[in-house]
Formats: C-alpha cells, structure tokens, sequence
C-alpha cells in the first residue's frame, strides 16, 4: 500500500514504518503509536529557564523534583483521500496518555489541497520547525509552543515558537505554496488567549490582563534539496492592546506588542534527509524577539554523527522593566537588566534493541549555566541532569 507522501509535505509524516492501513470508500486510513518513556535525574530543585524539560505538561520550572519518570503514550490515526491524482484532503488526529493520569493531545488538523500546487491546513499542529535541536534527549523544551512558554523569573530561550502553532488556547490555518525550484512559502495564522502564553499571566514582576484574543502572524521562506535546507521567518502579533498591565496610575500598559526573526540552515553529509545513523548532520539556528520592554536573542548550533549528537545553545534575555513589588519567590531573574543562559547537551542512540527496528534507547546530559550581569552581583548558577529515554514506535 502506498504511503501518504502528502502528509511528509504537510510535517504530518508517519511515525513509525510499521503501522495499520486499510481501504475504504472514502479513502485510505492509518492507525500508528509512538511510546516515550523517560527515567531523569537532575542536579536542582530548579531548572533555570522558563521552558519545560519534561514530557509531563504538568511539571513546572520550580517543581521540587529531583529524580523523575515521566512519559507518554501517542495514538495516532490518519485519514487521506486523492482524487485524478491532483485533488487530496485529508486529516490527523494524535490523542495522547501521559503518566500523570491525563489525557492530551498532539496533533489534531484537516488539510486539503491541490499536488506540488498548494495545500491549506487548519486546527492544531506546529509549522515549521525554525529552531531544529537534532538528536537532542534531555535539552526538549516540551509542552505547547505557542502557550505557557514563559515562566516569570526564569529565562527565556527564544526559539521562534511564538505563532508557530499547537496552542490549547485557540487554533491555527496554515497556507503552504511550492515554487519554482526547492523553494517553499508557508503563511502560518495563530488566534489564540495570548495571555496564556505568560504562565500563571505574570510578567517579570506584572498581573498581565487579557483585552483580546492575539492573532499571531509567521511568514516562512524555506529551500531544500538533497544535502542542504535553509529557511528566513519572523512572526508578529498584530492585534494591539490585546494584554497587558495596569500602572501605578491605573494607567493599561500594552504588552502585546511582539515581533520575531529567526534564521536556519541544516546540512547532511549522505545527500539523504531520511538517512538514519548515518553521516553527519549540521543544524544551526538564530532568533531574536523585540518585545515590549524586552530583547532576547538565541543561537544555536548541533550536529549528529551516526549515533552520536552533541548541542550548544546561547541565550540574552535584556530585560529592560521589572516590577520589584512583585518578584517571583523562587525566580532566579527578579530585576531589570542581561541575562545569559548557557547550555551544552549531549546524547547517544541505541538502536534496534532486542533486534527491533522499532525499539530504540536514547541517552542524554546537559549543563546548563546562566550567567548574571555586573548590576545583580554577577554571579552565575549552573545545573546539570541526566536521562534515559526509551522509544517504541508501532
């Protein structure tokens, strides 16, 4: 039976070579699974940036947890139908269990379309991938992307993630063209709470007040061939005065007003994006967001050798206004001014365990420093953590 190649177009791409396809009248379907498990173990109380560092939504950047199992079972189930071989619509869907006892999802999206023409999707999903971390086990800054991202008093690594879509607070519609050669345009809309984006709706030290719904932007100019992929993008909130804070003088500060750029560049060695454990793999990346009364700026550069990966990840946050009055108890950043987060990571596939093409062990560590400026005492604070990862796919 034929695989659905549009869905690779789309990054609905199956996840394991092995799974359930039937006929029917309508089209064809696909049932599949994918099993992340993870045994962690960690140097702190707390991690240092705001993004989280577990498959478990529920786990927070101050969360007491030193040794930790966590994890999740996806099942997926997708649905495609062509006609006069052009024509296709189709759709996806990837509930998941994890083992906190919740119930979640990871992708849930319709897509139709015209073949190597143009395609639109809609419903939850991520677009384009402008922050690619590699091989990476431990440093999987996991969770919504386009939600809870920020944690008050904790760094923040931006990572062009902003409008890049799988929101639980609203929905995304995507325009996908290809042109000339290798080249691809996407057009990703985000409309969602974006208050939401600011975990329990602070601020660096501020209650932060919905107004409106944000609708989020993410343009994204993309090229590809055998051994090289490239993409521009930036992504912009265009609603004004959707959230923001109330003054001293009951006067409403606007701080919705946030614009990204991002840049990346990817590179293999085989001439063979599907070339598993094999080669050498290059991805570097860049992103800057200016915010309202904040700049922060990511760089980030990995490489995979056969099994074998290894990450370097630099942080700025400029924080240019905090409310003292109301600091984070347990934040490592509680005022104005730079901060720098250092992170290296490390990881190790072992494939193929029990002679399983489908059962594979990762092994991962990182080190994480964040680095204050003069005007904080400039001192630093480090943390470090190790995982075992296992993944089965069915």
């Amino acid at each position: 039976m034929k695989k659905f190649f549009v869905l690779s177009l789309l990054g609905l791409s199956s996840i394991a070579n092995a799974a359930i396809q039937w006929d029917t009248q309508q089209g064809k379907l696909k049932l599949y699974g994918d099993v992340e498990f993870n045994t962690d173990a960690a140097s702190s109380k707390q991690q240092l940036s705001s993004l989280k560092q577990t498959a478990d939504k529920k786990n927070q950047p101050a969360d007491k947890d030193r040794w930790d199992i966590n994890g999740r079972i996806l099942i997926g189930l997708d649905g495609y139908r062509e006609i006069n071989h052009s024509n296709y619509a189709g759709f996806t869907v990837q509930p998941l269990a994890d083992l906190s006892g919740d119930m979640n999802l990871d992708d849930a999206a319709f897509y139709f379309g015209q073949k190597k023409e143009w395609n639109i999707k809609i419903g939850r999903y991520e677009a384009y991938d402008m922050f690619p971390l590699g091989q990476d086990t431990f440093i999987e800054y996991s969770g919504n992307t386009a939600n809870d991202l920020y944690e008050d008093g904790f760094g923040y690594i931006y990572m062009m993630k902003e409008g890049r879509g799988r929101s639980k607070n609203g929905g995304s519609i995507q325009l996908n063209k290809p042109f000339l050669t290798n080249f691809n345009f996407e057009l990703n809309g985000l409309i969602n709470n974006g208050e939401k984006m600011f975990n329990k709706s602070t601020y660096h030290g501020y209650n932060i007040d919905k107004k409106k719904n944000v609708a989020y932007v993410r343009p994204v100019l993309s090229w590809k061939n055998d051994s090289v992929s490239t993409a521009i993008a930036a992504e912009t909130n265009v609603v004004k005065n959707a959230y923001g804070y109330y003054d001293n003088d009951e006067k409403f500060r606007d701080q919705s007003k946030r614009t990204g750029y991002g840049a990346t560049f990817s590179w293999n060695s085989e001439g063979d994006w599907n070339a598993s454990n094999k080669g050498l793999k290059i991805n570097t990346s860049f992103a800057y967001m200016n915010a309202k009364d904040e700049k922060d700026m990511t760089i980030g550069t990995n490489l995979v050798w056969e099994q074998i990966g290894f990450g370097y990840i630099f942080a700025n946050n400029d924080i240019k206004k905090f409310n003292l009055e109301n600091r984070i108890k347990d934040g490592h950043i509680n005022n104005k001014g730079k901060y720098k987060i250092h992170t290296v990571n490390a990881s190790y596939l072992i494939n193929n365990v029990l002679d399983m093409d489908n059962f594979n062990i990762y092994l991962g560590t990182y080190y994480s420093l964040l680095d204050r400026s003069k005007s904080h005492g400039d001192n630093t604070d480090d943390r470090y953590g190790a995982r075992v990862r296992f993944k089965y796919f069915y």
